[in-house]
């Protein structure tokens, strides 16, 4: 893509680790494309350390009405706390401006329906901040897998260290602060308190509230749904679960589509290392995509091709581009605010999302571990 000639506004809402590691400096290096005009966060020491990595005049508010009724501002990108997306996304679109959330959109089914209802009464729309999808490997890998003959198996797989790990190596050095209000930390919590009760009672059909329901609930919505959403665009959606073990450190589920079975594993451990990937099995072939940790830029995503080339054993690596998923997911935003390009990663793809994180849920605590 050759430099654009319309500059894009942003109001980045929430200044915390994902702006100042992975927005910021992303949105900086494409200065062609966007300029960052308004930023919002409940920390005023936030604000103030954003403000002073981003090049211009920059307005700041704790009050995010104020950012979003700004007509310094085409494009609002929510990437504050999960508890904040919906509402923050709906009154970006009742202003009329386009919505960048970041992943997930909401947790619960009854949120991103009211995202897509306050998206079909605005002249913004929305985009989900599935970067991995935009990979450029992953894509072709997607054509890949559209020609094998028939897939016999496949696996997701996202075991990662601790993500502090990375951070620190990123040459970003973020910050973290504490000046929150009482009130802001109590608002949060109550917030996050309603939706996982919602979610559970009306998306997973009454699991029982607890702190590993919970815990999983919520990391489903983070971890998860970078594996899962890729799994579903990859392969499409999944009939069932024919097996599920969810809990920390570690958590898998077998999900049976029509002609085979894919095995989705995951966890968290203290091993600094980012081994994330989807690989897909036929007879003569296998297509895997390989991910490394997003917090480091230019470490390139992967695709490996196995097959039987007329009885010989073919091995190919492809790195299509060195250009990173985030980079390449803006210019798909990019594309949505000035071109009007309806992106893949919509209000209504994301709600297929919450549709396998249930049947997972439903799978694991609708037997005897709901009790044990």
């Amino acid at each position: 893509m050759a430099s654009p000639t319309t500059r894009v506004n942003v109001g980045l809402i929430g200044c915390g680790e994902v702006a100042q590691v992975v927005h910021i400096p992303t949105l900086s290096y494409m200065s062609d494309w966007f300029r960052v005009t308004y930023i919002c966060d409940v920390s005023a020491a936030a604000m103030e350390q954003s403000a002073a990595r981003l090049h211009g005049s920059v307005k700041s508010t704790r009050d995010p009405s104020e950012l979003c009724a700004s007509p310094d501002v085409d494009i609002v990108m929510v990437i504050n706390s999960d508890e904040y997306h919906a509402a923050h996304a709906i009154l970006a679109l009742q202003n009329g401006k386009h919505v960048f959330v970041e992943k997930p959109l909401a947790l619960s089914k009854r949120d991103v329906l009211a995202i897509a209802d306050a998206e079909s009464k605005s002249k913004g729309s929305v985009m989900v901040g599935y970067m991995r999808r935009y990979a450029a490997p992953f894509e072709d890998a997607v054509n890949e897998i559209g020609g094998m003959d028939k897939i016999l198996y496949a696996r997701v797989r996202d075991i990662i260290g601790p993500n502090s790990t990375f951070v620190s190596q990123s040459a970003t050095f973020p910050k973290k602060f504490t000046d929150f209000a009482p009130e802001d930390i109590a608002d949060k919590d109550a917030r996050a308190q309603e939706i996982v009760a919602t979610a559970l009672a009306e998306d997973c059909g009454n699991v029982p509230v607890t702190a590993d329901s919970t815990f999983m609930w919520r990391m489903l919505g983070s971890l998860g749904s970078h594996d899962l959403s890729v799994m579903r665009e990859a392969l499409g959606m999944p009939e069932k679960v024919i097996g599920s073990s969810l809990g920390f450190p570690f958590w898998n589920v077998l999900f049976k589509y029509p002609n085979f079975t894919v095995s989705y594993e995951s966890g968290i451990d203290n091993i600094p290392r980012f081994d994330a990937h989807i690989e897909v099995y036929s007879m003569t072939k296998s297509v895997r995509v390989e991910y490394e940790t997003p917090f480091v830029k230019g470490l390139p995503v992967t695709l490996h091709v196995v097959e039987n080339a007329n009885g010989a054993l073919k091995e190919s690596t492809i790195r299509k581009s060195y250009e990173d998923p985030y980079t390449l997911e803006l210019k798909v935003l990019w594309s949505m605010v000035v071109e009007g390009k309806r992106p893949k990663t919509t209000v209504q793809d994301s709600l297929q999302d919450l549709d396998i994180f249930a049947m997972a849920m439903k799978h694991f605590y609708g037997t005897t571990n709901a009790t044990s």
